[in-house]
This record gives structure tokens, sequence and C-alpha cells, in this order.
């Protein structure tokens, strides 16, 4: 098969196109031909080292897969050869989704949306999951509940955005000003132009805080949720930021997105009925990676994916 490698840690220009052996589904894992690989900013973290989940290299990047099951190891009945599925295998460790095959487990693994092609459902899995998981598993969002979303355009987002809206609750995103229109497309009921003065003096009473940004903005973000609210951090968070929330009673918590298949399923629920909808702003073919993952840097909104 033909995979996106690198046998060095460096910029974009590291990655390249080789011919590598084909995976074979060991006992409940399935083969998937791949359609398409998202591509996340967690891969640019990898690739450059400075977040060395998978060792040293050589390695083939990529979590994010769409496609179709071509083979199925021994004990695995929820699948079937031709179908097509959507998922995050074996995030953290190496997925190898650069590629024109994977080899995944098939409980981390669903069926694909049926209202959105290959390309979009790759695109989907590990921002939506993390949106998903810190807003329901880890912030526990109800109906009616006031959610701040930080960076409501980005990737994460765009997506939690969305989901928020979806469980019925009142959704505020901060964004940059070109990105208002964006996010405010998406069902946000406040966009915030966040460099427009500091974010804290536009919003009050939170609920829910989702924090793609970390450090200083978690306390910052602190200030605007209420008395026994929550608050999600992608990021880590400081000793002195927790120990303020302590006092507020404030649940603080650091996530990181884990393989879920009851997600997946709930995250293909939503994109079929019409509640979500991810955005890919533009595709590579699997030879372009290093121009791919060199756009992805510039901060689009949305997604970026390869297509195989």
């Amino acid at each position: 098969m033909r995979a996106v490698i690198q046998n060095s840690v460096g910029g974009p220009d590291v990655l390249f196109v080789a011919e590598q052996p084909d995976p074979s589904p060991r006992p409940g894992e399935v083969l998937v031909r791949v359609k398409a690989a998202g591509i996340n900013p967690v891969d640019g973290a990898v690739r450059g080292g400075f977040y060395p989940l998978l060792g040293e290299p050589p390695f083939i990047l990529g979590w994010d897969i769409s496609g179709t099951v071509t083979a199925l190891g021994d004990g695995v009945s929820a699948f079937k050869v031709g179908d097509d599925v959507f998922g995050m295998p074996r995030f953290p460790k190496q997925a190898a989704a650069y590629a024109e095959l994977a080899a995944a487990p098939a409980d981390e693994i669903a069926a694909k949306p049926v209202a959105i092609d290959h390309a979009h459902a790759a695109a989907l899995p590990l921002a939506g999951l993390t949106a998903w998981q810190g807003l329901v598993r880890h912030g526990a969002l109800q109906a009616g509940q006031r959610v701040l979303i930080h960076a409501g355009a980005g990737g994460v987002g765009h997506l939690a955005v969305q989901i928020a809206k979806a469980r019925g609750a009142h959704v505020i995103a901060t964004a940059s000003p070109d990105k208002l229109d964006f996010v405010r497309s998406l069902g946000a009921d406040d966009a915030v132009d966040y460099t427009k003065g500091n974010f804290v003096e536009q919003v009050r009473n939170v609920d829910l805080v989702l924090d793609a940004i970390g450090g200083d903005h978690v306390d910052e973000s602190l200030k605007v949720v209420r008395d026994g609210g929550v608050l999600v951090s992608l990021l880590d968070v400081h000793d002195a930021t927790r120990a303020k929330a302590k006092e507020r009673n404030i649940r603080v918590e650091r996530m990181s997105v884990v393989p879920d298949r009851e997600g997946l399923i709930e995250l293909a629920r939503l994109a079929d009925t019409g509640k979500l909808a991810v955005h890919v702003v533009k595709a590579f073919s699997l030879d372009q990676a290093g121009a791919a993952h060199a756009f992805l840097a510039t901060r689009p909104i949305g997604k970026v994916v390869l297509t195989v």
C-alpha cells in the first residue's frame, strides 16, 4: 500500500509517500480501505517533535479515517465486508491513518453517517469526539444551560457549537472578527469578538466553559463561570486556577479525547438528522500531505482532509 511516512521530525517537508506492507487485521479488528483521512493540530505537533506520542520516527501519522471494510479479524461480528465506517482508532497510539489501508479495532469505529461523504466523515471523529466528550461526558451539559465555547470557528469549536445547540444550550462562542458570521451560522446565540477587549468584560454567568486555548486563558475563563459551574480544558490547568475554582465550588476538568464508539454513533446520528455539519475547508491528495499540514498551520476555518 501507499502511505505517508516520515523518517525524522520537522516541518511539513519531512512527509513523503512510500510503499509500505499492507496491514492485516488481528482478532477483534477490521481492515479498512481508507477513502479519506482527517488532519488535526495534534498531527502537526507529533510531526514536528513537539508532542512525541509515537516515539522516534519512522512512523505514519493520522487517526481520523473514513472508508470501507475489506476484511475482518477473528471474532468481529458488528461489521461485514463492504460496510462504510469511520472513527478515530487507537488514539494516542499509532493508527497510521495516512495510508491506503488501516487496521482498526472494531469497537473503536462506527457506521459512517449516510448523509455525508467520506471526506466529511473523516474530518469528524477526533474533533467531534473532543467536543462531545468535553461537553457531555466531562461537562454534563444540560438543556437550558449557558455554554461558552472558545475558538468557535476551529475544528473542535465549530462542532462543539452545533452539539451544544442540539442539546438545547444557549451558546456563546468566541472568534476573530472575520469568523463571527461563520460562528453565528452554526447556531451560536452570541458571537464574541475576542479582539475587542477581554471576553471577561462581555460574558457573564456561564454554566459551562469549553476551552481549547489553555494556560492563563483558563484562569480568565474561570471569571465568567457561575459558582458551582464547570470548566473543561483541553490543555493543562495551573494549580492556582484549580485552587480558585475550588473556592467557588467550580469543577475543573482537564480532558484528553479517547476512542469512543458510542460517541461516534451519536455524532453520526446528529449528522444524519441535519443537526451537525462538519466544515471541510480544503481537501488534499495523499501526495500533498506536506502542503496540507502547511495549510492547516494557517488556522483556516473548519477542517482539512486527505483524500486517498
